[in-house]
């Protein structure tokens, strides 16, 4: 006799920071003068191209599981019904470590462009001003993996974002981030407003604005930019002018609550665009994770491609990092950093072992020399 089990999709999870009517415990705890008023700020940019709606992505159907009377009751793990490794690589970007980031992709035509020109009109490279590293002296900047620099990293993002409007396959995109169809101001925007690609300075004064009123990390802002290529990847659509700003405030609050251990509430976001309710803020944030598939992890390779990806395009740019000499202080502080991330690999490594511990050999440390 053979039995069939239909595996059903995986549930919502509650969202979180719904629309409450205080205030988060992260704004609450400012102390001064009044807020400033960020409307004005935020709402400089311009934009361009019609949108064309495109449909829903269609809905996973359930799998069919056969188990055999003579081989015993196993069930297939989720990863065996994944798509295969090579499709997964090429379309999701976000999930895999080892597929190209889409912003990188779509800047390199306009680097290889501002290159081909510079070498035809022979344009000088001009002075340098990058610091490079030499026998007596280690140039290192402010920003590392773990604790990136907030205003460059800021940059980064926002650039990766323009090159994304700019180099856009389509104009495809879904009315709940339509801007038209859910302003952010109650102020008639002008037509020719989305009819022209923001410029760079315009989506950094947007998504500046956001981090600096709700007081989010560097890191944060990686993963708005992983969430917002994984919805470009899993709804099929493209961020083009009349749709960004919406797709961006999606991500970056979304962001804000799986990294932040205090998230700023939908709420607050009102205080920030006053403009907008939240129950419009409750509704955005519900389409973006059902378009995600509830998929918000993050994995830490994926992190660290997306950190090093963006130093990629802030040197082929020319965004500048604050470079400085090693010191001696700095350097025994970096040793410090590497000794406690040994001794942590050296303790998991332990408890993966055997209860027996002959053959356990501990980490042989040598002293860097400073001149």
């Amino acid at each position: 006799m053979e039995t069939r089990v239909w595996c059903s999709g995986r549930g919502a999870e509650p969202l979180r920071g719904g629309g409450g009517a205080g205030a988060s415990p992260k704004l609450g705890r400012r102390s001064g003068p009044a807020e400033p008023d960020y409307e004005s700020e935020v709402y400089e940019a311009a934009a361009g191209d019609a949108v064309a709606v495109a449909p829903s992505p269609a809905a996973l159907e359930p799998a069919e599981l056969d188990f055999g009377t003579g081989e015993g009751h196993h069930l297939q793990h989720i990863s065996d019904r994944e798509m295969p490794d090579e499709l997964a690589l090429e379309s999701n970007p976000s999930d895999h470590p080892r597929a190209s980031t889409i912003f990188l992709n779509k800047s390199q035509t306009d680097v290889r462009e501002k290159r081909k020109n510079n070498y035809v009109n022979h344009v000088s490279p001009g002075h340098l001003t990058k610091k490079y590293s030499s026998c007596s002296t280690i140039f290192l900047d402010d920003s590392t993996v773990s604790q990136p620099n907030l205003r460059t990293t800021v940059q980064c993002v926002t650039l990766a974002i323009y090159y994304h409007i700019k180099n856009r396959d389509a104009n495809r995109s879904l009315d709940i981030f339509d801007e038209r169809s859910h302003p952010l101001t109650r102020e008639t925007v002008p037509e020719e407003y989305f009819k022209h690609d923001p410029e760079h300075k315009f989506i950094y004064r947007f998504v500046r604005t956001l981090f600096s009123a709700a007081q989010l990390t560097a890191e944060c802002a990686i993963v708005t930019l992983v969430y917002l290529e994984r919805l470009l990847t899993y709804a099929e659509i493209d961020i083009c002018p009349t749709n960004w700003k919406r797709i961006v405030l999606g991500a970056v609050l979304l962001a804000s609550k799986v990294w932040d251990d205090q998230a700023v509430w939908n709420v607050d976001y009102c205080q920030i665009l006053k403009d907008i309710t939240v129950e419009d803020m409750n509704e955005m944030e519900r389409h973006f994770l059902e378009l995600l598939q509830f998929n918000i992890n993050v994995p830490a390779s994926v992190y660290a491609k997306y950190y090093f990806d963006l130093r990629s395009l802030a040197d082929d740019n020319d965004l500048p990092f604050v470079y400085a000499p090693l010191s001696r202080e700095r350097a025994q502080n970096l040793e410090a950093i590497s000794r406690l991330c040994e001794d942590k690999d050296l303790c998991r490594a332990a408890l993966r072992r055997s209860l027996s511990a002959d053959n356990f050999i501990g980490i042989q440390r040598s002293k860097a020399i400073l001149s």
